[in-house]
C-alpha cells in the first residue's frame, strides 16, 4: 500500500467503506436522471434507427446467439466490420431478461452514473465530503455526459467507469490496478488502444517502465491488429470505411494539414474550452490530460464536422480524464498553500463546478418536453398492425420502436440498401436524415407504383404494405 493509499484510508476514517454515503445516493440518483432522460425520449419516439436502432440489432444478434448484425446498417451487415465494439456482448444476458431497446438506455445510464462513483470518492476522501459532492455532482451533470445521454445509446459508455476506475488508481498510485482497469479498453471501441497507449506513457513517465511500456505496446499492437486487421475482415469492402473520415491523403499529408485541421474551425477551441471550464482550468496543470490527446486528435483531423463540437457522445471518454486530471493537480499543489488559502481556492473550485452543473442542467431542460406529443398515438397505432416478426422498412425516428420485435430496414433507402420489407412505416414531416421531404416523398410514390399498397395514412404517417390491393 503506498503513502497515498494510507491516506486515503485515513481520511476514510475508521470504516474504509464509510464513504460509500457520499458516492451511493449521487450514483443512484444520476442513474435515475440519466434513464428518465433517454427513456423519456424514447418513448417521445425522440430516438432513432441511426444509432440505437443499430446497437439494438447488434445486442439482439449477441442474445440470440449470432453475430452482431444489423439490417439498418445493411443486408446482413455485421456491425464488427464497422466499428470494434465486441464489448456490447456482456449486454446480451440482461437483453434476454428484458428484451427492447430500454434495456440499452437503462444500462447507459447505469454505466456513466457508476463512473461517478470513483470521482466522488477520492474527492471527497481528499478534500472533504461537501467538496466531493460538489465535484461528483458536477461530474455527473457535465455537459459530456449528459449530451451522451440524451443521444441514444452508444458503446462508449463502457469505456467512461473503466477509464474513471484507472485514472482512480493512477492518482492513487495503485499502478497495476490501474493497468487492470485499462486493457478491456480495446474492446470498446476501435480507437480506445490509442488511449491505452497513452496511459501506458504516463505510468513510464512515473517511473514504471516495465509496465508502462507492455500497456504501450499492448494497445498499440491492438490497435494496429484491430484497425487492419478484424475489422476488414468483417467489413464487406475488406477496409475501414471509417479511416475515411481523415481524407484521402497518406501520413505525410495528414501531417502537414495537421496545425490547421487541429485548430481550425474555432467550434474546435470551444469543444476544449467547455471541457476544461468546469475544472477552473485547474485540469491544465496535471500531466494526466494529456491522456485526453488521443481522442482530440482523431476529433479534431475528421473531416466530419459531428466530431468537432460539443454534441452528442463524443466527449463522454473525456469528462473522466479532465475530472481526475483536475483531483490530481489539486492534490498536488494544494500542500505548498498555506491552509486558509486552501480553504479559499476550494470554496473557489466548489463554486465553479455547482456552477457548471447548473449551466449544463439548464442547458439539457430548456424547452424539454416530457410528455409524448399527439402524433405518437398514431405512430404507435400504426406500429401495432405490423405483425411481430415481419420486415419493415421504417422511418430514422420510428426504427428503433420496432427493432426488439422486428426485422428493420431503414427507409428512405440509404447508402445503396433497397426497401424490399413487407410493410413499411414513414414519417413524412421528418425532414432531418438522410432524405429531404421531397425526395421520401417521391420513394414513396416509387413503392406505390411497384406493388406497395397503403394500409393507413394519419397524422402525416404512412404505413404501406407489399402485395396486392
Amino acid at each position: 500500500m503506498t503513502a497515498l493509499d494510507r491516506a486515503d484510508r485515513r481520511a476514510a476514517g475508521p470504516t474504509p467503506r464509510a464513504d460509500w454515503r457520499v458516492w451511493g445516493p449521487l450514483a443512484a440518483l444520476l442513474a435515475v436522471f440519466y434513464s428518465a432522460i433517454s427513456v423519456t425520449n424514447h418513448l417521445a419516439l425522440r430516438t432513432t434507427g441511426y444509432d440505437l436502432g443499430i446497437f439494438e440489432q447488434a445486442v439482439r444478434g449477441y442474445a440470440e446467439g449470432g453475430a452482431p448484425v444489423s439490417e439498418l446498417r445493411g443486408p446482413g451487415f455485421v456491425l464488427l466490420g464497422d466499428h470494434f465494439h465486441p464489448i456490447l456482448a456482456t449486454l446480451a444476458p440482461v437483453y434476454r431478461l428484458f428484451p427492447g431497446a430500454v434495456t440499452l438506455l437503462v444500462a447507459q445510464a447505469v454505466l456513466l452514473a457508476v463512473s461517478a462513483i470513483p470521482v466522488t470518492r477520492l474527492s471527497a476522501r481528499r478534500f472533504g465530503t461537501g467538496f466531493g459532492l460538489c465535484v461528483g455532482l458536477a461530474y455527473g451533470l457535465s455537459w459530456g455526459l449528459l449530451t451522451t445521454v440524451d443521444f441514444d445509446f452508444h458503446e462508449i459508455v463502457f469505456a467512461v467507469p473503466m477509464l474513471a476506475f484507472a485514472l482512480e488508481k493512477l492518482v492513487q498510485e495503485r499502478w497495476s490496478a490501474a493497468a487492470c482497469w485499462t486493457v478491456p479498453l480495446v474492446l470498446v471501441k476501435e480507437e480506445l488502444p490509442l488511449t491505452v497507449a497513452a496511459i501506458g506513457l504516463y505510468l513510464v513517465f512515473r517511473g514504471q517502465r516495465r509496465l508502462g511500456w507492455a500497456v504501450t505496446g499492448f494497445g498499440a499492437v491492438s490497435f494496429a491488429v484491430i484497425v487492419l486487421v478484424l475489422i476488414p475482415a468483417f467489413a464487406p469492402d475488406g477496409s475501414y470505411g471509417q479511416g475515411d473520415n481523415l481524407g484521402g491523403g497518406g501520413p505525410l499529408q495528414l501531417l502537414s494539414e495537421a496545425p490547421g485541421r487541429l485548430v481550425t474551425p474555432p467550434e474546435k477551441l470551444v469543444t476544449v474550452l467547455v471541457l476544461l471550464a468546469p475544472t477552473a482550468l485547474l485540469a491544465l496543470f496535471s500531466p494526466m490530460v494529456l491522456l485526453a490527446a488521443p481522442t482530440l486528435l482523431w476529433r479534431f483531423m475528421s473531416l466530419k464536422e459531428a466530431h468537432w463540437g460539443i454534441e452528442h457522445h463524443y466527449g463522454a471518454v473525456l469528462v473522466p480524464i479532465v475530472y481526475f486530471a483536475f483531483l490530481q493537480a489539486m492534490a498536488t499543489r494544494w500542500p505548498a498553500l498555506r491552509a486558509e488559502a486552501v480553504m479559499r481556492w476550494r470554496r473557489v473550485v466548489a463554486a465553479v463546478c455547482v456552477v457548471s452543473a447548473a449551466v449544463s442542467l439548464t442547458a439539457l431542460l430548456h424547452g424539454r418536453e416530457w410528455s409524448p406529443g399527439e402524433r405518437v398515438a398514431t405512430a404507435r397505432e400504426l406500429m401495432a398492425l405490423i405483425p411481430a416478426g415481419a420486415s419493415v422498412a421504417a422511418g430514422n425516428p420510428l426504427a428503433p420502436q420496432l427493432t426488439g420485435t422486428h426485422d428493420v430496414q431503414l427507409f428512405p433507402s440509404y447508402q445503396g440498401n433497397v426497401v424490399d420489407a413487407e410493410w413499411v412505416l414513414a414519417d413524412t414531416l421528418y425532414n432531418a436524415w438522410p432524405l429531404t421531404p421531397q425526395e421520401q416523398a417521391q420513394e414513396l410514390r416509387l413503392l406505390q407504383s411497384s406493388g406497395y399498397r397503403t394500409v393507413r395514412e394519419q397524422d402525416d404517417y404512412v404505413l404501406l404494405r407489399r402485395g396486392p390491393g
